[in-house]
């Protein structure tokens, strides 16, 4: 099903996302995190956006200073230890994470913490470190994360050989690389809204905010990273209809119809309904 968009609601959509897509958006944004790090890092680039688009989901009080207590802690611990890895990309593959990122650590000490680190084996990582998910979770998560990096220089180069070599829809080619880490969002039914919205972070060209770092994978491919702010809007607009669920389906409705406004880049949309959503 395809809806009708008036010459009125594209100029609307438009005019929102000139307005929404500038450099402030991601002051309240995880693409804030976009730029933790120089961008000529590409590979600590892309981990940290990595890492921050899949704890990006409830209240944005909550997890983003999760994802900067995490990002916080793999540069303090290697720059006390002046090691080479002095960076995301290195805490992981050095799997620094086994010892630093455990609960007895508060990550917020000036110094990581040696009586924590001490205590590894005494830790209990079955507590929770951000709603769902424990620090068990957090473990396999970077487990995976390592292994995908010590496969390929970055995040990028590994899914660019892999997307070559099969082709297919890229956010299923990350859900596959982490089979057994349940923050990853998996299913063919889901939004998968997390995965998207890193995928808009990596390929969107010529983005204030979105750095297009994966200049390989087709901006037309993508899809609106669909969540409950995106979603009013558009049933607002009569894009969606009323019952619309939080499905890939929806998302494929959604996002064709926004090629009639954004025909090379529909999840510049993404920017028009989100954008209103969130300053509603």
């Amino acid at each position: 099903m395809s809806y009708e968009v008036s010459r009125e609601l594209k100029e609307k959509l438009i005019f929102l996302a000139d307005k929404y897509e500038s450099p402030s958006f991601a002051d309240s944004d995880p693409s804030q995190f976009l730029r933790w790090y120089p961008l000529n890092q590409t590979a600590d680039v892309e981990t940290a956006s990595f890492i921050a688009a899949m704890l990006a989901f409830g209240n944005r009080s909550q997890f983003i200073p999760k994802i900067r207590q995490i990002l916080e802690l793999a540069d303090k611990t290697s720059c006390k230890e002046k090691t080479e890895s002095s960076n995301i990309t290195g805490w992981i593959k050095s799997e620094k994470y086994k010892k630093d990122f455990l609960p007895t650590n508060t990550f917020s000490q000036a110094d990581v913490s040696q009586a924590s680190i001490s205590q590894t084996s005494a830790c209990d990582l079955s507590k929770k470190f951000y709603r769902f998910y424990s620090y068990q979770d957090m473990h396999v998560f970077f487990d995976e994360l390592r292994n995908i990096l010590m496969a390929a220089p970055s995040l990028g180069d590994y899914f660019e050989k892999e997307w070559l070599d099969k082709g297919g829809n890229l956010y299923d080619l990350i859900s596959a690389a982490f089979p057994k880490s349940k923050i990853v969002p998996k299913g063919k039914s889901s939004a998968n809204k997390r995965i998207h919205m890193f995928l808009r972070w990596m390929v969107r060209q010529k983005s204030p905010v979105d750095l297009g770092l994966w200049s390989w994978y087709p901006q037309s491919k993508l899809l609106i990273p669909l969540d409950v702010h995106v979603m009013q809007e558009a049933i607002k607009m009569g894009l969606l209809p009323e019952k619309a669920a939080p499905s890939h389906k929806t998302d494929l409705v959604l996002t064709e119809c926004m090629k009639k406004v954004f025909p090379e880049d529909p999840c510049r949309a993404d920017y028009s309904l989100f954008g209103l959503g969130v300053s509603m």
